[in-house]
């Protein structure tokens, strides 16, 4: 190396140094990576007569030199090499017991010196002597680079090239990282299970909250939904409070194997200004046995760029537990963006163990993960011997609130898990994404889908607030599924608006899926407060010649047993309007509730002989219907909407779902009311089948305007509509159509009609009531010819006057 001119003057080496400093000053020396010298007083002192500069090529001759003299400050072009990326600042210092040489921020010397790294801007990995050579272990110098950036406060730029990283993990980040092109490969062999790859922390860590007798009685008042703001809290703003009670459990896991597995009941809220909540409270609680104040950073903590080369291979070949890998985020405000995550080329996931998501959020507020490609694990294999016996995802996290997921996408098949995997999530947001799955086990609260598509493994979700999926497009047989395993629980509104469901197999499909166990669940249970459903397309163009079902809503039997004793709770609205089928002719059913006589609602119903005291509204408008086969005329499975059992049931005092229920332009219609409470309005319906009454009149009203009756039934002589209600049936501006009787048009059939019978008996309220153009054809065909009477009670009869003709 060039042995530095040590006859020189010291006026001429103050001057080379003087000049150095200028030129680093001017923005000179940029292959440094750096825009200006700025020393610490414990590194340096601020005397520039007492510090000589020197300029060498690389860090090897910097070790190799016999001269250094503690204060110097020392400019490398390089680490292994001049121009290599490496290039840094270093000021010379007797060695320290207390900071061991590590050839990275501090590196030994001879003459028992140290160089010390000068945290000058921005550091890069080569500076810490990563060598990027496929076989070396660069997350131990990537490792000491961010543990040097949190000591000193100052940003990571690696803009370009290839890094390798076996068995580090625990990768702290607590500054602003970019990393632009560069491509990391990581060795999942050396995956562990607590400890992640990265670890984005936050400076502040969760302190206990204390509170006095008096100000703990008023806290626990005050923290109940709908609370706005809670003074005792003022003194922790901007803090993520977590309020948990370990002695009151709550989501109770359904099923064999989760036997015992259960939640404590928990909030999550932020906190502003004077006590101001941010985070709707769900629970009310009688006690707590931890408050605990996170405070979120006052700045945002920003990670760009960089692509990720997975090995795929985590160690063991039976399930053990989870298994971390990529980041863990624990600090609130961070945004990660601009990222690549994959398989190494040629690889394929082998893993036996599941893994917790690549990225996994811990207790954050306000954090964003945006234009990120990332992909589903595998675990449905079909060697059974090589599946993966536990969910694994992408995408994982607890606690976490007002957190948006933008423009990500994470694809695969039935092969692969769910990329989305989470619980206690709110204010969850997710934006122009494409996603095999979005899942919340326990407690999801407020979510919002907006112009993504959702592959194979849909939307799986229990929680409550406001759910709303619009401009959506979903490759699933049920567009949201309410999960089974924590009570099929949506406690606020559904809303889904301008969405396409694909189902991607030839079988039945739900748009809200709600099948709860009898079971229960610790907390009330019920598929939703309000659901409206506007502009819903169902494409089965895969499947033209399909003929599965599909429900808009399809609720099972629910009766109130042992194991269900917190009640099940039933939406006050349901709106549906403009839903149709594309690729095949076969449209859609409406809703089925075969036991309403139990549901709690947000307002008591009531029958009392006179009047129908209404807790819920239905609104069916513009829906492509299913063409249902002929059967018998009273049978509840052939309807598109069934209300009621086949027998006569009571309903439950103070409880019970009493709906008006009101249907425009949808056609053809059949309709099962049998042993219900109901005020219906059907319009401008082509009207199939309609049982209002069983073993007794609909306890309600039933109004017909503007419709047509064309039954399709089976060959038999029982009457095809039940229309009795105790508070009249009405029809107005209906026509009458000859029943089809096993796909052919009878005529002779008519009187099966039964509450009106040719020139013999007209029933309930008519007014304007014709024959069709057909039944008119054929009585002139059999010259029969209609009794004035019987056209005088076609066009106005009342339910008082005398029901048969005279």
């Amino acid at each position: 190396m060039p042995t530095p001119d040590n006859s020189a003057s010291e006026s001429d080496r103050t001057f080379q140094r003087r000049t150095a400093l200028a030129l680093l000053g001017m923005g000179g020396f940029a292959w440094a990576n750096k825009t200006a010298l700025a020393m610490s007083a414990s590194e340096a002192s601020s005397s520039e007569t007492d510090q000589p500069f020197y300029s060498l090529p690389t860090v090897a001759d910097m070790k190799q030199w016999n001269d250094l003299k503690r204060d110097t400050i020392i400019c490398t072009l390089g680490y292994f090499a001049p121009g290599d990326g490496g290039s840094a600042f270093y000021v010379v210092k007797e060695a320290d017991k207390d900071r061991s040489a590590n050839d990275g921020d501090v590196i030994a010397l001879k003459n028992d010196l140290q160089a010390r790294l000068l945290p000058d801007g921005p550091i890069n990995y080569h500076m810490f002597g990563a060598k990027a050579d496929g076989t070396s272990d660069d997350g131990v110098q990537i490792k000491r680079a961010h543990v040097f950036a949190e000591k000193h406060q100052i940003p990571v730029i690696h803009r370009s090239g290839e890094f390798w990283i076996e068995k580090t993990n625990s990768i702290p980040i607590t500054t602003n990282v970019d990393w632009g092109n560069t491509i990391f490969h990581i060795n999942e062999k050396f995956n562990e299970k607590a400890k992640p790859r990265f670890v984005v922390k936050s400076g502040s860590p969760g302190k206990r909250i204390d509170l006095d007798d008096s100000q703990k009685a008023s806290l626990l008042k005050k923290l109940r939904p709908g609370v706005a703001a809670i003074s005792e809290l003022a003194p922790y703003k901007n803090c993520l409070v977590s309020f948990v009670d370990k002695n009151d459990q709550i989501g109770f896991r359904a099923g064999s194997k989760y036997k015992g597995q259960s939640w404590n009941r928990e909030e999550l809220f932020y906190v502003e200004q004077d006590g101001r909540i941010v985070g709707d409270i769900a629970w009310e609680f009688k006690d707590y046995t931890s408050l605990t104040a996170y405070p979120c950073d006052d700045s945002y903590l920003t990670i760009e760029g960089g692509g990720f080369y997975l090995s795929g291979d985590v160690p063991g070949d039976t399930y053990n537990g989870y298994y971390s890998n990529g980041f863990r985020v624990e600090r609130s405000r961070t945004i990660i963006r601009n990222q690549w995550m994959g398989l190494e080329p040629g690889q394929r996931d082998t893993s036996m163990q599941p893994r917790s998501g690549f990225y996994s959020l811990s207790r954050v507020y306000d954090t964003v993960l945006e234009n990120i490609r990332l992909i589903p694990w595998e675990q449905n294999r079909s060697d059974p011997k090589k599946r993966v016996a536990a969910g694994t995802y992408g995408i994982s996290g607890g606690r976490m609130l007002n957190c948006t997921f933008r423009n990500l996408t994470a694809e695969g098949t039935w092969l692969h898990w769910g990329v989305f995997g989470t619980n206690i999530n709110k204010n969850f947001r997710i934006e122009n994404c494409r996603l095999n799955r979005v899942d919340v086990h326990f407690h999801c609260w407020n979510l919002t889908i907006q112009d993504s598509i959702i592959g194979m493994r849909g939307i799986s979700v229990t929680g409550g607030g406001t759910l709303t999926v619009e401009n959506t497009v979903e490759h699933s047989n049920s567009l949201i599924n309410l999960r089974r395993d924590f009570g099929a629980k949506w406690d606020g509104d559904i809303h889904i608006r301008n969405c396409r469901l694909v189902p991607p197999h030839d079988r039945p499909a739900t748009v809200v899926y709600c099948h709860p166990s009898q079971f229960d669940y610790g907390y009330p249970i019920g598929c939703a407060r309000t659901i409206t459903i506007e502009n819903l397309v169902v494409d089965y163009s895969n499947f033209p010649e399909s003929r599965s079902l599909v429900w808009l809503l399809n609720l099972p039997a629910m009766k109130d047993t042992e194991e269900n004793q917190s009640g099940t709770f039933f939406p006050h609205l349901i709106a549906v309007r403009n839903v149709s089928v594309r690729g095949r002719s076969q449209g859609v059913r409406l809703i089925n509730v075969p036991d309403p006589y139990g549901y709690t609602l947000s307002q008591k119903g009531d029958f009392n002989g006179d009047l129908l005291q209404a807790n819920c509204q239905m609104v069916f408008e513009n829906i492509q219907l299913e063409d249902i086969a002929e059967s018998a005329p009273d049978h509840p499975d052939s309807a598109h909407l069934r209300l009621g059992s086949t027998g006569e049931t009571k309903y439950a005092e103070d409880r019970g779902l009493y709906p008006r229920i009101r249907i425009t332009e949808c056609s053809p219609l059949s309709m099962y009311l049998g042993g219900s409470a109901a005020s219906v309005s059907i319009s401008n319906c082509q009207i199939d089948r309609l049982t209002a009454s069983q073993t007794g009149p609909l306890k309600g009203k039933l109004v017909l305007d503007n419709c047509s009756l064309r039954p399709k039934v089976e060959k038999g002589t029982s009457p095809i509509y039940a229309l009795d209600a105790e508070l009249g049936t009405h029809l107005t501006n209906c026509t009458i159509h000859p029943p089809i009787v096993e796909g052919k048009s009878e005529p002779d059939d008519f009187d099966r009609i039964d509450f009106v019978q040719m020139n013999k008996i007209v029933r309930y309220f008519h007014a304007n009531t014709t024959l069709s153009n057909e039944m008119l054809r054929d009585l002139k065909d059999k010259k029969q010819m209609l009794e004035p009477g019987f056209i005088a009670m076609l066009k106005s009869h009342h339910a008082l006057e005398p029901d048969k003709l005279a």
